[in-house]
């Protein structure tokens, strides 16, 4: 078996018995996957306690949780922290034996179905800037964007420049799709292609690299279904994408 949700943002709650109760079937060989903002990586520094309490708790789920990354996760501790190893014809980053990490631009075999995954997105919550605590006027436009009630990220703290994905993952990506002949049963990623954000947004989010990436594997690609998350709603934007937040759904 293998579901699919949205965004977690570090709340896992959708994940216990009375409101998952389709677990008490599953085992280590059945997954569930998290279309990004999973959250679970996030304290400065390392693992805190309740970052632990809470990896502890999904690894002894029943299940098998996947994720793939969203743009609200800590870059620099999820690509140096945590090892890099292959599993089920791609790679993933083990962060517990049970909870990994999906790559970018990776193809998965699961239940005998393919799964192309690919995170990443720009954040949209960022309209008062990046701010960086080495500048030494940090703490003055801090205060002046606190009273403005502006939203705005800090370099190293709660924004990483690599939420966008880098050339070289979508080149992965494009050579690994190729040598699936470019067809495959199912993408999962956070943002999505431009032509799909532009029908879900109505002009509300600007074009990036990575949704003119997806845009591309939109149109050179043959998949059943895509999911995708970051937007917060739930929503069948036609009969193959799939706009996922709380909701938890069976694919396979």
């Amino acid at each position: 078996m293998i579901y699919i949700t949205g965004d977690c943002h570090r709340d896992f709650r959708r994940f216990n018995t009375r409101i998952f109760p389709e677990q008490k079937e599953m085992t280590k060989d059945d997954f569930v996957i998290i279309c990004g903002d999973f959250g679970g990586v996030w304290s400065e520094g390392g693992e805190d306690s309740e970052e632990r309490y809470l990896l502890k708790w999904l690894q002894e789920k029943p299940f098998t949780t996947l994720f793939v990354d969203g743009n609200h996760e800590n870059f620099d501790r999820l690509y140096e922290e945590y090892p890099v190893k292959e599993w089920h014809g791609g790679n993933v980053h083990e962060i517990r034996p049970s909870v990994l990490h999906l790559m970018r631009g990776q193809v998965f075999e699961l239940c005998g179905k393919t799964f192309f995954t690919f995170g990443g997105a720009s954040s949209h919550d960022v309209s008062g800037g990046i701010l960086d605590r080495s500048d030494p006027s940090y703490q003055e436009k801090k205060k002046k964007l606190d009273r403005g009630w502006k939203p705005y990220r800090i370099n190293h703290l709660s924004w990483w420049k690599e939420e966008l994905a880098s050339e070289e993952e979508m080149e992965e990506g494009r050579n690994n799709l190729a040598a699936h002949d470019n067809r495959v049963d199912f993408i999962v990623t956070h943002s999505c292609a431009s032509s799909v954000q532009d029908a879900i947004g109505e002009g509300l989010f600007q074009k990036d690299r990575e949704t003119e990436y997806l845009e591309e594997i939109l149109q050179t690609v043959q998949f059943q279904k895509w999911f995708f998350g970051h937007y917060h709603d739930n929503r069948n934007v036609d009969e193959k994408k799939i706009l996922l937040y709380e909701q938890i759904i069976r694919v396979v």
